[in-house]
């Protein structure tokens, strides 16, 4: 059984930082592609990174390429979102979604 499980939303000011964590289980990273996601209030769902299983290209949306980054721990089978710089446009609910599966999300409210 496929299980995403996500970690370390909270409230942050703007400039701050925030990691987020996805532990996978049932479904060993080093062989799928792992995209976070976020889902803005009244806005549709919108990939912000992605890291691929095999041969590991990353991908960024634009409004967060040179403040995010995403990387991965196979023995902990864990996908990480580092987010710097972080605006108030970045607030959202973050999901991971890997082989047709997301997690529950994890709320970021950037905010003064």
């Amino acid at each position: 059984q496929v299980q995403l499980v996500e970690s370390g939303g909270g409230l942050v000011q703007p400039g701050g930082s925030l990691r987020l964590s996805c532990t996978v289980s049932g479904l060993p990273l080093d062989y799928y592609d792992i995209n976070w996601f976020r889902q803005a209030p009244g806005k549709e769902r919108e990939l912000v990174a992605g890291i691929s299983g095999a041969i590991n290209n990353i991908q960024y949306a634009r409004s967060v390429e040179g403040r995010f980054t995403i990387s991965r721990d196979t023995d902990k089978n864990t996908v990480y979102l580092q987010m710097n710089s972080l605006k108030p446009e970045d607030t959202a609910v973050y999901y991971c979604f890997a082989y047709g599966h997301w997690g529950q999300g994890t709320q970021v409210t950037v905010s003064s």
